[in-house]
């Protein structure tokens, strides 16, 4: 009888990035601990951890005051190596570009911000851009630019993550923008392409509000309306590592007229997407808002809580976080968003997920950026620190049993 199995150095990768990211969620962590965690053997944890502390991406630390045998050896705690490597973090945003350097466990070596009106400029003026932040960047962290093992720029929009491809943004004039390619030939560096949304995702997991949770959504309302899925520690991409973009959906019966439409020209209309950043700060205290608007905004508010109802009975996610300069509106988008998704859900759903609000900060998204690139260093293949292939297949062998 035949059978398949998956690849050997795929699993091996595989294994060594939970090992990895248990002792990164722990901090500090024995080998049985990880054992727990992972579920993984003895055998097999013993085999990764003696590679890692070869690499030198983890150190040990012998606690001595606590004893595991009769005969008194130490209790040895396993712990990354925060040198070990350092990534770059890049979001792109509507009116300024942020960047970030971290070393191998997320902590911020340096952070640097560069206002520009990024949906004014070609492609090829935003890559000189980036490649300007980014050595700047790097040498403010006191780093030289050979020091930098990856770099994951993040935008909003529908990017391509295993050809660096950006399909679509709104802050973008081109479509099908080779984004990955084009910085990676100008800094000489691995680099990743990723959604803002997905972004969020993993700065949520690592450093926020999901940091318990490997099954939970993020909602972005911000330049787009973006979806960034987590599932089972993962993240949850389409076909060609393609992100989720939310304002491509039809919404029925909230449009003009009762009319469908799709979500993000409903957004619009109330000026949900763009700068309300901007605008909530001349007002002084969230944007301004006529009868009329008010109206668009509740009707936007409307079709994004049947959107996240209709999300939470997909995937039926512990969470849900909403994030974005959306917030600005405060209770004016909440309310009848949270009355919207109420309605929505089926009865037996409505205990299930929670929604939860947090406003990253212009830091957070390019720290998100850098945790992406760094979850593909930590499924790197065993004797190396280069980011594994982005989505890379599980090849399936033939073998007779």
């Amino acid at each position: 009888m035949a059978m398949k199995t998956a690849d050997p150095e795929l699993m091996r990768a595989i294994n060594r990035f939970h090992v990895l990211d248990a002792i990164r969620r722990n901090g500090s962590i024995s080998r049985t601990e990880i054992c727990a965690t992972t579920e993984l053997s003895s055998t097999t944890i013993s085999a990764i951890t003696a590679s890692l502390l070869e690499d030198g991406l983890i150190v040990s630390r012998a606690i001595g005051g606590i004893r595991t045998t009769q005969r008194g050896r130490p209790r040895v705690m396993l712990e990354l190596n925060p040198g070990a490597a350092r990534v770059v973090g890049v979001r792109l945003g509507e009116q300024q570009i942020v960047c970030v350097v971290t070393d191998f466990q997320g902590d911020v070596l340096a952070d640097l911000i560069t206002p520009v009106r990024v949906e004014r400029q070609s492609s090829e003026v935003i890559a000189d851009l980036v490649e300007d932040l980014v050595r700047r960047c790097v040498a403010n962290a006191g780093l030289a630019l050979g020091a930098v093992n990856s770099l994951c720029i993040a935008l909003p929009g529908v990017a391509e993550h295993t050809t660096g491809i950006v399909r679509y943004s709104p802050i973008l004039r081109e479509r099908d923008v080779p984004l990955g390619a084009a910085i990676s030939t100008r800094l000489g560096l691995p680099t990743l392409v990723e959604s803002d949304s997905n972004a969020a995702a993993v700065a949520e997991h690592w450093f926020r509000q999901c940091r318990e949770l490997d099954d939970f959504l993020v909602v972005t309302v911000d330049h787009s309306l973006g979806l960034g899925v987590m599932h089972g520690g993962q993240l949850f991409r389409g076909a060609r590592g393609i992100s989720f973009h939310l304002g491509d959906l039809v919404i029925g019966g909230c449009g003009q007229a009762g009319a469908s439409a799709r979500l993000a020209d409903i957004a619009s209309e109330g000026a949900i997407l763009g700068n309300i950043k901007a605008e909530a700060a001349r007002a002084g205290a969230g944007p301004t808002l006529t009868l009329q608007r008010q109206d668009a905004v509740g009707r936007a508010a409307t079709a994004l809580g049947i959107t996240i109802g209709n999300l939470i009975t997909l995937f039926a996610p512990a969470r849900v976080v909403l994030t974005g300069s959306t917030l600005a509106f405060g209770a004016r988008l909440m309310e009848p968003l949270r009355a919207s998704l109420e309605a929505t859900l089926p009865p037996w759903l409505g205990d299930v997920a929670t929604l939860v609000v947090d406003e990253l900060d212009d830091t957070a998204w390019a720290r998100g950026a850098a945790g992406v690139a760094l979850r593909a260093l930590y499924g790197a293949p065993w004797g190396t620190t280069g980011p594994m292939p982005p989505n890379t297949p599980v090849r399936m062998e033939e073998t007779q049993g």
